[in-house]
């Protein structure tokens, strides 16, 4: 690694080569954002053209239409559910038991 000369502050010749660079591409963002005023970036590889009202209305109503709602559970349902959980994790931590026993003591627990 190429030592500096003294007297100079790399670190800070870097921060305002870096200013330099983002104030250009701050006046090349605005550029083109008058260039192109409907345009809009959704992500680095999909870019969407303006669309009319009613393009965008339909657009809307398929993307809810097409959303799947689940239906809310009654409290027989999430009753059962608690059992099924409460029974589930006691035989883990049954297993999880048994396996500390069996290394500590070397005995397979019965």
């Amino acid at each position: 690694m190429a030592k500096s000369e003294p007297g100079i502050d790399l670190k800070k010749l870097a921060r305002m080569g870096a200013a330099a660079r983002l104030a250009e591409l701050e006046r090349e963002i605005s550029a083109l954002k008058r260039a192109f005023p409907g345009l809009r970036v959704v992500s680095a590889d999909v870019i969407e053209a303006p669309m009319s009202e009613a393009a965008a209305a339909e657009r809307m109503a398929r993307k809810a239409a097409s959303r799947r709602r689940r239906k809310p559970m009654t409290s027989a349902e999430r009753k059962a559910v608690s059992e099924r959980m409460k029974k589930y994790w006691a035989e883990r931590r049954r297993q999880k038991d048994g396996e500390r026993v069996e290394r500590a003591t070397g005995i397979e627990p019965v």
